[in-house]
């Protein structure tokens, strides 16, 4: 490739990797050595055993580097060895910053895990930047982003927490799996590090665990990559290989379920038994005006509330096309109820303090037709509204 500066679009399918240099395949080779021969008995060749490095894997962690404008990329086993690799960087005493309505994997690592070996937090509004600046510690080392947060959708001012870090001598570390490099680039915003849960858009397919951590410089690089190889968790070379080519169809995937998505949430708006949508898109959604600054999109994940956890449960019953299961970032919708799925690992005060209801529902858009998913949820929220009388007659359904 040269060095013209081709689309996002083009660079997932046209990179240094399109073709195999020694047989001209136009698909990577999965390498699925454990361990490599040395030729010499004093210089080892560029691998010596699986875990420390091997070509498929390399393949997918300088893809996603490059995608992400950032110095190197590691691949991990799941977007939760990604995530506890970066957060092993911290040292017995020191303090996180850390997005108040998290994802529950994340909530659960630091609240039961890494508060055993020392390490304190703080949960804060990331959408304010005052709770930001007044709860930054001496000890505080990293700041911690979901934008758009999990499962809320709000969206924290990326710059302006960056310049805030800096300031402070903190890192900034963004989970950026609901937009990937696609629609958001956080290193480019002032990020020093990025973790994707691949397992989602990325891979897109709903057929492989994985993670994927981006960082800025040399000398995080040095960090991650020491604990990359000492903790183990790395992707194996045949879900890297899923993982390559989930990424080329990457772009008109996550275009078309953001198209069908950002109208399923004016529609959702439209219904008397949704009690409020949560999607950046909409117009009266408080982070859209940075959200338009900072991402070229507003994704294809969206939540909507129901009157109680009652009318939740025969919604879920009576709708049909999506998936009911944990996850997001498929070609099928799914549907996730944040309660006992993505955020089971907090209790229920923890969940309503953050907004988490009862009656919340999380939807990720897939590759449907516009219109059936439409028809599937006008039945579906017909036989939930009549549950608190709230029902639009069958007849007048749109």
């Amino acid at each position: 490739m040269s060095d013209k500066a081709y689309s996002i679009q083009t660079r997932l399918l046209h990179n240094k990797y399109k073709a195999d240099r020694q047989t001209g395949a136009v698909s990577v080779p999965v390498q699925h050595a454990s361990t490599f021969h040395q030729f010499q008995f004093d210089t080892f060749g560029k691998y010596d055993y699986g875990r420390s490095g091997n070509p498929t894997r390399e393949v997918l962690e300088d893809t996603i580097a490059e995608l992400e404008s950032g110095y190197k990329g590691f691949a991990f086993a799941s977007g939760m060895a990604a995530i506890s690799t970066v957060l092993t960087m911290l040292n017995k005493g020191d303090h996180i910053l850390i997005t108040n309505d998290v994802y529950g994997g994340t909530y659960r690592l630091l609240t039961e895990v890494l508060y055993k070996f020392g390490i304190d937090y703080t949960f804060v509004d990331m959408t304010d930047m005052q709770q930001v600046a007044v709860n930054i510690k001496p000890n505080t080392r990293l700041i911690y982003i979901e934008t758009p947060s999990n499962p809320l959708l709000k969206v924290t001012d990326l710059q302006g927490v960056a310049k805030l870090a800096k300031a402070n001598g903190c890192l900034t570390v963004v989970d950026n799996t609901f937009l990937t490099p696609v629609l958001q680039r956080p290193l480019e915003l002032g990020a020093d590090i990025v973790i994707h849960s691949a397992t989602k858009f990325i891979a897109g397919h709903s057929d492989v665990i994985a993670g994927l951590v981006v960082v800025k410089s040399e000398e995080i690089a040095e960090q991650i990559g020491f604990l990359q190889n000492s903790l183990g968790s790395v992707l194996g070379a045949q879900d890297c290989w899923l993982v390559l080519r989930g990424l080329k169809t990457l772009q008109v995937r996550l275009e078309q379920s953001s198209a069908t998505a950002f109208k399923l949430a004016q529609w959702l708006e439209s219904r008397n038994e949704v009690t409020q949508v949560f999607y950046p898109g909409l117009t009266y959604h408080p982070g859209k005006p940075i959200q338009t600054i900072q991402a070229s999109g507003y994704g294809a994940v969206l939540s909507f509330e129901l009157e109680d956890k009652e009318a939740v449960k025969v919604f879920v019953e009576k709708v049909e096309i999506p998936v009911f299961a944990v996850s997001l970032g498929a070609v099928e919708s799914i549907l996730s109820y944040p309660a006992t799925m993505s955020h089971a690992a907090m209790n229920k005060s923890e969940r309503e303090s953050r907004g988490i209801t009862d009656g919340l529902l999380r939807l990720s858009v897939g590759l449907e037709r516009y219109e059936d998913i439409v028809n599937d949820f006008s039945t579906a929220l017909h036989w939930a509204g009549k549950v608190k009388g709230k029902e639009i007659p069958l007849a007048n359904i749109k």
